[in-house]
């Protein structure tokens, strides 16, 4: 599939690497440039473009940007067939990674407030998942205990696309429902960076719970201060599996 990854960070970039990989057509673009893509993003085959060319010709593109910044994007996408599947892989952390956005404070589905920033329908995915999980515990499917990631949308031909594409970067996907129950899979529910197996997963995110998981993310700040320094990936999913029993 010929793929655009919006955003070359931990997440965009493992996902242009892996996605490049798998044998995708992918183009990686950022607000600073085609030079301010890391060099390891290329290695696998893919190709830094100027944002402004980036989303023309694509079947897929993955935005990879800050929680609440979609409508700066929105003119780029207006021009964007309907039939390209755009996927959502940010999250909400207010007061940390972004300002408090009140309609999202008042209830409003983060991933429907980036659809309509943007202007068009989103697919949440790979959001629920560790930067350093994505990047190193990707397996072939079929291996056990492979870690399962939720894919959210109102288009179940799109949900499908996305699927697919989380198998290729080595997880098995979920078909998690609309976009409205999307909420599920954020910050900082039973199913956000657990690592949890296809099995597992469905019962975690059946028992996310908005206000107790905002403010379990919201304590992020004081439960990472009592982790060991330096912690490794198994100390912070820990950390999230025992905010949870």
């Amino acid at each position: 599939m010929k793929i655009t990854v919006i955003g070359a960070g931990a997440i965009g970039g493992n996902l242009a690497s892996k996605l490049s990989t798998a044998g995708h057509d992918v183009q990686v673009a950022v607000a600073r440039g085609p030079e301010a893509v890391r060099t390891e993003v290329l290695e696998s085959g893919a190709r830094a473009v100027v944002l402004e060319e980036s989303v023309q010709d694509r079947d897929v593109i993955i935005l990879s940007i800050p929680f609440g910044v979609a409508g700066q994007l929105r003119d780029l996408f207006a021009s964007v067939p309907d039939e390209t599947v755009v996927i959502d892989t940010s999250n909400y952390y207010p007061g940390m990674l972004s300002e408090s956005i009140e309609a999202v404070d008042n209830g409003q589905v983060e991933s429907a407030y980036t659809a309509e920033l943007l202007g068009r329908p989103v697919i949440k995915a790979w959001n629920a998942a560790l930067a350093e999980t994505q990047r190193t515990r990707g397996v072939p499917a079929g291996t056990p205990g492979r870690i399962a990631i939720p894919v959210a949308g109102d288009s179940g031909e799109a949900r499908r696309v996305v699927m697919g594409l989380v198998d290729d970067t080595g997880f098995d996907p979920y078909d998690a429902g609309f976009l409205a129950d999307s909420w599920r899979q954020q910050p900082n529910s039973p199913a956000y960076c657990t690592e949890l197996t296809l099995a597992e997963l469905p019962a975690a995110l059946a028992a996310a719970d908005r206000i107790k998981d905002a403010a379990i993310r919201n304590s992020l700040p004081e439960r990472f201060a009592a982790l060991p320094a330096n912690p490794t990936v198994d100390d912070v999913v820990e950390m999230n599996r025992a905010a949870h029993r």
